[in-house]
């Protein structure tokens, strides 16, 4: 099967794509932004917050190891660790050795991290009610500067 060779974009539609990518990454921002500063506002570090919200957002069945917690986080083993160690003396969660030789760990919510995180969630949530347009909007656009791989826009229901 031979390759297909796909038009190259012209200079203004690359414009439009990296003006697209670049409003979709500030609206992101804004977003990521708000929650940095919503975690230290409750006295968190913006890293625990995201270490509890993965705890929490487990899948049904979903054991969750260092291991599956730095892949959610994009974070190293070790840096996961040392993570839920601080978390662990703040209460904020327990770390539940599962065999005789420690090699792993189970992460739960403390009833003080379960109150900490449903605090940070309800102003994370009235955020994004507040974003979302602006995100759809601009990931549409990211679509739209994509020609014949989207024909479908993203709707707000």
């Amino acid at each position: 099967m031979a390759a297909t060779a796909s038009k190259p974009q012209s200079d203004s539609q690359t414009s439009q794509r990296l003006q697209s990518l670049a409003e979709f990454r500030y609206t992101l921002r804004k977003f990521l932004n708000f929650s940095e500063q919503a975690a230290l506002q409750a006295n968190l570090q913006p890293q625990q917050h995201q270490l509890m919200l993965q705890i929490a957002g487990a899948p049904e069945g979903v054991e969750t190891t260092i291991s599956w917690v730095a892949e959610r986080l994009g974070l190293r083993h070790h840096s996961v660790v040392e993570l839920s160690k601080r978390c662990a003396e703040a209460g904020l969660v327990q770390r539940l050795q599962t065999n005789p030789d420690h090699r792993f760990v189970i992460l739960r919510l403390t009833a003080g991290g379960e109150q900490a995180l449903a605090s940070l969630s309800d102003a994370h949530a009235r955020e994004l009610n507040e974003l979302a347009p602006q995100l759809v909007r601009a990931l549409n656009r990211v679509r739209k500067s994509s020609p014949g791989q989207y024909t479908q826009n993203l709707e707000i229901k």
